[in-house]
């Protein structure tokens, strides 16, 4: 596979599994509905952002060792964030955005490690 898709992939969906599961910590506990409002539920999101931050750290390590230094770095700062906010947060909100980004950043370490 090409470095620059994995790359690319791999790092979108864990940057944005990442971002959605911060934000959803930072929402009051008295503002949060349904499974997201009870202990798993608060559990659920802090694990899916700690395994979406870890696929992120393989990713950019991936970029860094088979890219230009350059294309990780912009990526990680400006592109990935931009993509996040801007498009899919407007479109599904954090809390779907988490749960349609988690499954993909779980297969997202699993091609990291399969095409190392």
């Amino acid at each position: 596979m090409n470095p620059m898709i994995l790359f690319l992939i791999t790092g979108f969906v864990s940057m944005s599994a990442a971002l959605s599961a911060g934000a959803l910590n930072k929402v009051p506990k008295d503002q949060k509905e349904g499974f997201f409002a009870s202990n798993n539920g608060a559990l659920f999101v802090v694990m899916s952002g700690n395994l979406a931050a870890i696929t992120l750290l393989g990713s950019m390590a991936y970029g860094f060792k088979h890219l230009h230094w350059a294309i990780p770095l912009s990526c990680m700062f400006v592109s990935f964030p931009m993509v996040h906010i801007l498009i899919l947060q407007k479109f599904l909100g954090n809390k779907w955005s988490l749960l349609t980004m988690i499954g993909p950043s779980l297969l997202s370490a699993c091609a990291l490690y399969w095409y190392w």
